[in-house]
């Protein structure tokens, strides 16, 4: 499956940004698919999942309540919509896919990735 990240921008703080991840190839709706950022000079962070079939979702301690990962199959698009956004969340943020069933958090246990889009929290 490939994935191509869009949304992306710059917001001021307490800003809102939705992010679509959309995905080509294999059928889509049979792959769960997890959000992850990195900002300059840190390590690739767990964001949010949802699985494929019941659409289960998981996030991050930090941004549940304000960002929501949701899925259009019909679209073969996942988005992430994203409210508050602080400073501290300005980095670049990627959608992985893994066709494998559960809830996964680590980068490593997902298999194809998107080049990511920019998100600037600034004012």
């Amino acid at each position: 499956v490939q994935l191509v990240e869009s949304g992306g921008g710059l917001v001021q703080p307490g800003g809102s940004l939705r992010l679509s991840c959309a995905g080509s190839g294999r059928a889509f709706s049979d792959y769960a698919i997890g959000w992850f950022r990195q900002a300059t000079g840190k390590g690739r962070e767990f964001v949010a999942t949802i699985t494929a079939g019941e659409s289960v979702t998981y996030y991050e301690e930090s941004v549940r309540g304000r960002f929501t990962i949701s899925r259009d199959n019909s679209k073969n698009t996942v988005y992430l919509q994203m409210n508050r956004l602080k400073p501290e969340e300005t980095a670049r943020y990627y959608c992985a896919a893994r066709a494998i069933g559960g809830v996964f958090t680590h980068p490593d246990r997902y298999e194809y990735w998107g080049q990511g889009t920019q998100v600037t929290v600034s004012s």
